[in-house]
């Protein structure tokens, strides 16, 4: 099988490259959760509190976050497929090295190390997709590569929940292995060797400083208001992510070759993927987070058990799977959009009512149905996202969107932290209180509604060429 051919005119090659990426995508997410439920276990080895080791995940999708932009100017230097093998042959390197850490900075940097690789593999393989696949073939490539973002963060505090207790959390890495060798033999086969620019642009080195900055002030600064929310001086970490994100975008309107190019942000339906799909992400974020913490500390259940209850929206997610096309073949991306963000704020307020008392008839269905909505929703602004998206702004529309919406992920997580501790100051009840998941749950509930209004302002036929609405 020749490694040059291209895939436009061969959807049955396109598939099998964007099962590629979607397997890579899947790996790359479940990394970024799988230690929540391990973080006790973790933290014994490394002789210091649970929480400092949740500087493991912050590490991770920062570093994601910082290095993402840096990865469109890398597939244009050096061509897909050389960057996307690279970044696979990393990702699993570091992977073992974080399975060998003695200590918290040990496995903190080899995380560091391994976002790194992350950072490089999903957005240069979904650029390869997308330059790959004829439009009428679009959305189903990228329902492919999205499932992964909805079904590894569920399905990552179960695994690690169980490979923590019956094996031991250095498996949660070292099973990286085998998978990223495997990956790279596929990805030899079947991603296209694109050639590498011949001129290519200077890499804008100040945009990269502007940008790492920023982001790592922001993440920073919102991880030690969640610590203490009360103290001024974490408050300063935020304003000083503000400047460096204005100076950041100042910049990008100056250069001649940047960091990142706003061009896309033109497009309308691809600004409201950004804005209120960023929000939406975030908000879908949290509850990986949160529920298997309040069925542990607020249920007091074991956390193989609690993960267990996670794997209801992980049915949720497969089981709404073969019905996003038609769907959205229906009733187009604006209606799908304002309904999914609907029900997935009921079920948050759903979930705000549930105590110990709530029978499992009861629970798993709402978790199910949360399930469901977070996949109709993920699918629609991914898909919605390219769906305008002239072929010269492909790459950059691509960095901007992989990078904007790894960093609601990892804002997400900050935020249902700041929410629980805030819940937590605000009724006066101690640490991992059932009344505190309750008001955090309301709150993300809240927020989710007010992703919607982004969503209102599209046009009821926007990226009907993409969906086929009628």
């Amino acid at each position: 099988m020749s490694t040059t051919t291209t895939l436009g005119a061969s959807p049955s090659r396109a598939r099998w490259l964007a099962l590629l990426v979607a397997a890579a995508f899947f790996m790359d997410n479940l990394d970024a959760t799988v230690i929540v439920t391990a973080l006790p276990a973790m933290a014994r080895s490394f002789g210091v509190g649970p929480v400092d080791v949740n500087v493991g995940i912050t590490t991770y999708v920062l570093t994601l976050a910082v290095f993402i932009p840096a990865s469109g100017w890398m597939a244009e230097r050096f061509g897909h497929r050389r960057v996307f093998m690279g970044a696979l042959l990393l990702f699993t390197l570091a992977s073992v090295l974080c399975a060998g850490s003695q200590t918290l900075w040990q496995f903190v940097l080899a995380r560091a190390l391994q976002a790194v690789g992350g950072a490089m593999m999903v957005p240069v393989g979904r650029l390869a997709v997308l330059r790959n696949t004829e439009k009428q073939h679009l959305l189903g490539a990228i329902a492919l590569i999205t499932w992964p973002g909805l079904v590894a963060p569920v399905l990552g505090p179960p695994l690690g929940g169980f490979i923590t207790s019956y094996a031991s959390w250095h498996w949660i890495f070292l099973l990286n292995l085998p998978l990223g060798l495997l990956a790279l033999v596929f990805a030899w086969r079947l991603m296209p060797q694109q050639p590498a620019a011949t001129q290519p642009q200077p890499f804008d080195l100040i945009g990269f400083a502007y940008c790492a900055l920023g982001c790592a002030s922001l993440v920073h600064g919102l991880e030690q208001v969640g610590k203490a929310p009360a103290a001024a001086a974490n408050y300063l970490w935020l304003g000083a992510s503000a400047l460096l994100l204005w100076a950041l975008y100042r910049h990008l309107g100056k250069a001649q070759a940047p960091l990142l190019r706003l061009e896309a942000l033109r497009v309308h339906t691809y600004a409201v993927t950004v804005r209120g799909g960023s929000l939406y992400r975030a908000m879908v974020s949290t509850a990986p987070f949160l529920l298997p913490l309040m069925f542990q500390l607020g249920f007091g259940l074991e956390p193989y058990v609690s993960g267990l209850l996670v794997l209801a929206l992980f049915a949720g997610n497969i089981g709404m799977k073969p019905m996003t096309s038609p769907i959205l073949r229906r009733l187009g991306f604006r209606a799908t959009l304002l309904a999914s963000i609907a029900v997935l704020a009921a079920t948050c307020f759903a979930c705000a009512a549930m105590t110990p008392a709530t029978p499992l008839w009861l629970m798993v269905p709402v978790l199910i149905i949360s399930g469901m909505a977070r996949s109709m929703g993920f699918t629609a602004y991914h898909s919605l996202a390219f769906a305008d998206m002239p072929a010269p702004l492909m790459t950059s529309a691509n960095t901007l969107f992989s990078m904007v919406q790894q960093l609601a992920f990892g804002l997400g997580i900050a935020a249902a932290v700041i929410l629980l501790r805030a819940a937590e100051g605000l009724l006066e009840v101690s640490p991992g209180s059932l009344e505190a998941f309750h008001l955090a749950f309301c709150a993300v509930g809240i927020l989710t509604l007010a992703a919607g209004m982004d969503a209102w302002s599209l046009a009821p036929k926007a990226g009907a060429n993409v969906s086929g609405q009628r």
